[in-house]
């Protein structure tokens, strides 16, 4: 076999852009002067706002490399779902409801067929979490871009008192991992680059969906956990996108030790298996079963467990700080 497929050679350096990042935001300095300042700090995964009794809250995602899995299948009929999930799941990681999205899609050309499958998408997501689609902008950018992108913002709301930062995390509190439904919209531009050096689009994995049925799956709109934070303490959340189990360190500078990972999807194990991925990646690039993950103190977990099916305790928080899996550290 080749040498073995990484993020950074499929065209994604992880290292780099959290540095590419750090510059940005170092350069986003100003403040607005007067009502409504911002609360807490850039780089958490919604931004909030003083509103008074009230946090706003303002996120922005994308579908990313998706779109080409789309294209390759010829159809877009989901991608509308993902570009949702990936806004409202970094709102309820701070417990926020999603009440408002916009959406942006940037293209070379239009197709009205293309246009129709994706707003059909886009009112399935805004269904199962419960958004109003306010309005939205579509630019024509031959020359620029290559394709179709599909981007959205969302707004959420919550009590000020009720805004879950991650800043009561403490060692010894549980991670409870709610599982994925795949791969959904990250680590797109690996997975591709395996598929397509083994030619395996068509390929039909155990369960009978070919591969580029199964990357199509869209991704999970955890909505259960706005009732999960009124039953129990959480004292944190995750959404596990790019970069994996290395999203926690989002949260806090507290550790994370992982000894009883969920299970990932027979697509994580094909990919691996068949591009010789090495487990550390796999775990740094992918969601791997887990695509969100509540962390709660010892003893109040059950809400969280009787609310999502197949969730369960999958770790832990340490006083050393890093990224942990069965002992060995996620860089």
């Amino acid at each position: 076999m080749s040498s073995p497929h990484t993020y950074r050679e499929a065209g994604v350096d992880i290292g780099l852009e959290a540095r590419a990042i750090s510059a940005l935001v170092q350069n986003l300095s100003f403040r607005r002067k007067g009502a409504y300042p911002m609360m807490g700090r850039v780089g958490h995964f919604a931004g909030l706002i003083d509103f008074g009794d009230l946090a706003l809250a303002l996120t922005v995602d994308g579908v990313g490399t998706k779109m080409l899995v789309a294209d390759r299948l010829q159809d877009w009929s989901t991608v509308g779902i993902d570009c949702m999930a990936m806004n409202v799941n970094d709102l309820y990681v701070m417990n926020m409801e999603p009440v408002a999205f916009v959406d942006y899609i940037a293209t070379d050309r239009l197709s009205v067929e293309q246009m129709a499958q994706i707003g059909r998408g886009l009112n399935e997501g805004a269904r199962q979490a419960n958004v109003n689609i306010v309005g939205g902008e579509t630019a024509t950018l031959k020359g620029l871009v290559n394709g179709l992108d599909l981007a959205g913002t969302c707004l959420g709301v919550q009590s000020k008192e009720r805004v879950i930062t991650g800043e009561k995390i403490r060692p010894g509190d549980l991670v409870v991992g709610l599982p994925s439904s795949g791969i959904h919209s990250n680590g797109l531009s690996l997975a591709r680059r395996v598929v397509e050096s083994n030619d395996a689009w068509e390929e039909t994995l155990p369960s009978g969906t070919t591969i580029g049925r199964e990357l199509l799956v869209p991704t999970r709109i955890y909505h259960e956990v706005l009732t999960i934070t009124g039953e129990t303490e959480v004292h944190g959340m995750c959404h596990v996108t790019g970069g994996g189990l290395l999203n926690f360190s989002r949260l806090t500078g507290y550790g994370f030790e992982f000894t009883d990972p969920l299970p990932p999807q027979e697509i994580f194990s094909w990919i691996q298996d068949h591009g010789g991925v090495e487990t550390d990646e796999m775990y740094r690039t992918f969601n791997m079963g887990m695509g969100f993950a509540c962390i709660v103190p010892e003893g109040a977990q059950g809400p969280v467990l009787g609310r999502v099916e197949g969730s369960r305790v999958v770790g832990h928080v340490t006083a050393c700080p890093g990224i942990r899996l069965s002992g060995e550290e996620i860089r």
